[in-house]
């Protein structure tokens, strides 16, 4: 059997198992699995924050609130909200 086939079938057989671990995450949860920083409530109560939250807060940028023209209206802070472009 060449390499190239067998590299192919174990691609193959990975990707797989990543869909049926996936589908048994959905199925006993009954929910996909919720990765984002700002809707996690396991990672809030925990106290991560994202690069972007933490950079914002170590260079006081992190308070956005609306109404200021040099800042995202609607930004609370937190990865989902703002931009990760935004400079002061």
């Amino acid at each position: 059997m060449p390499s190239w086939l067998i590299v192919i079938l174990c691609t193959a057989a990975a990707v797989g198992l990543f869909v049926v671990g996936m589908s048994l995450t959905l199925l006993f949860k009954g929910h996909h699995i919720d990765s984002e920083i700002s809707t996690n409530k396991n990672m809030q109560r925990l106290g991560i924050k994202c690069a972007v939250q933490e950079t914002r807060e170590a260079d006081g940028t992190a308070d956005c609130r609306p109404g200021h023209d040099d800042l995202p209206a609607g930004c609370s802070g937190s990865c989902g909200s703002c931009d990760i472009g935004h400079k002061k």
